[in-house]
């Protein structure tokens, strides 16, 4: 099974904070109100951050360098 990781893409984040609510395992932050960072460790891959954003900037990609 391919996991898949949150990325996003942080020169068009606007750090409204939409995908840090919804994700189950509080991977998400917004540091000093930048821009969304995702701590690759705690991300699962659901996706439920991508789905909420609304400037539809977060995309799921194949993590790699994952057992």
């Amino acid at each position: 099974m391919v996991k898949k990781k949150a990325v996003v893409s942080i020169r068009e984040c606007v750090a409204c904070g939409c995908c840090m609510k919804v994700c189950p395992r509080s991977a998400i932050t917004v540091p000093n109100g930048i821009h969304a960072d995702i701590d690759r460790e705690l991300c699962v891959g659901c996706g439920k951050c991508a789905k909420e954003c609304p400037a539809s900037i977060i995309s799921l990609e194949v993590a790699e360098n994952e057992p």
